[in-house]
């Protein structure tokens, strides 16, 4: 029987990973099942700043072999330890699944004992989940460092998405902080779900193996990177690992260490990164032209208005005339809003009636197009600069939100820049 006391320390023990998003599978009910992880079939609740929290996310265990600098549950930690076994997982899963607290399950743990013997219970839990309980909910977990290929291929043939979070943008960062895991360690398991994947897929086989992908998480903060060499490790996890997010925890000084900074990242900064990473995955965008290697993003404009500042040379496009992947770089007109123009100019000329009626942020935007060659933005490098400071001052002192104005709340369910 779980008690109460394990189940508080375990569900806050999980609360610090943040990659835990329930979207992407297709995994259906099946007759006499329970759940269902397709896309009708998983029911979100967000939190104030927009995170989902219709999955019941814990650990199997919080006593962990590891001592990394940066968390809660390290070996030298003196917090509460607790473990429960793969049976308390799947009734507590099902139960709250049967009362509608949730509709899937992210489950992680610290390595106990040794990684073959942590990823074998996790195996466990979800193949009972699976097989015993015939849960068909989502389920996401995540993967254990140094465990056997063949048992994370088995558990990633019954789980929606797998994790293995990076965590450190370098491989210096891990000896110094997380000595006890390599850049190795964590990259291998993902290049094999990914052949796996593909496999899969270049046989036109059925999606068995994480039909929602991999996802990855990096602390931002903890060690002295650069925003610009996170965003090349991100490009090249995109590009080469094809997963489906990339997640960034703001670090914060949770745990006393003489190797962590003394205070938090701060939330402005994570919210960079997402604008950033967004604009790399669907506006076409190079890491290149965002933010130089060396260096970090702008905490006054956001990095498509900043890369439009450093572009005013390219400016003003005429809106009834430019191409999808120059729209896709004014600032103001996101990704669904370029290809409504794209589309409505070809019946009639658009106007600013037109683009404010397809919800284009007409105040960042008039400054960078015109409409039949007109032109109502600033006429001055230096008022265009201000116009957008003052467009963007409401950033620093929130996180993107999806209930703070119609604009911003917008922004935060479209991903629009």
């Amino acid at each position: 029987m779980l008690s109460e006391e394990n189940l508080e320390i375990l569900t806050e023990s999980a609360k610090y990973d943040v990659s835990c998003s329930s979207s992407g599978s297709k995994r259906k009910n099946s007759a006499g099942g329970l759940g269902n992880g397709a896309a009708s079939g998983i029911c979100h609740s967000f939190t104030p700043d927009g995170r989902c929290i219709s999955l019941l996310k814990i650990l199997m265990s919080n006593e962990c072999v590891y001592d990394c600098e940066y968390c809660p549950n390290r070996t030298s930690a003196n917090v509460r330890r607790a473990r429960i076994s793969p049976d308390e997982i799947c009734e507590l899963t099902v139960n709250f699944y049967k009362r509608n607290y949730i509709e899937g399950l992210f489950l992680s743990s610290a390595v106990f004992e040794t990684p073959n013997k942590t990823m074998e219970l996790l195996y466990e839990t979800v193949l009972k989940l699976r097989k015993i309980y015939n849960f068909n909910g989502y389920i996401h977990l995540k993967g254990i460092p140094y465990a056997d290929e063949a048992l994370v291929m088995k558990a990633a043939k019954l789980v929606d998405r797998m994790s293995y979070n990076i965590e450190l943008p370098s491989e210096k960062s891990l000896k110094m902080l997380a000595p006890q895991k390599t850049k190795q360690s964590l990259l291998l398991p993902m290049k094999n779900l990914k052949e796996a994947i593909d496999y899969e897929k270049f046989n036109n086989m059925r999606r068995n193996v994480l039909p929602a992908g991999q996802t990855t998480q990096m602390i931002i903060g903890a060690s002295p990177e650069s925003d610009g060499q996170i965003l090349k490790l991100t490009e090249a996890l995109y590009r080469n690992m094809n997963l489906r997010r990339v997640y960034y925890s703001s670090y914060i000084p949770v745990v006393q260490s003489n190797k962590l900074p003394a205070v938090g990242a701060g939330l402005l900064r994570e919210h960079r990164l997402y604008q950033a990473d967004w604009l790399i995955r669907f506006y076409g965008f190079d890491v290149n032209e965002i933010c130089r290697e060396d260096e970090n993003l702008s905490e006054d404009y956001d990095p498509k208005c900043a890369w439009a500042l450093r572009n005013m040379n390219l400016f003003p496009i005429e809106i009834n005339r430019a191409p999808l992947e120059i729209l896709l770089r004014v600032p103001g007109i996101g990704a669904k809003s370029a290809y409504k123009i794209t589309e409505a100019r070809k019946f009639a000329e658009l106007d600013f009636d037109n683009l404010a009626k397809m919800r284009i942020v007409l105040k960042r935007a008039k400054h960078f197009i015109t409409c039949k060659g007109k032109f109502y933005g600033a006429d001055s490098y230096e008022k265009v600069k201000y116009a957008l400071l003052l467009d963007g001052k409401w950033e620093t002192r929130e996180q993107i939100s999806m209930f703070s104005t119609p604009s911003t709340a917008l922004s935060a369910l479209t991903g629009n820049i």
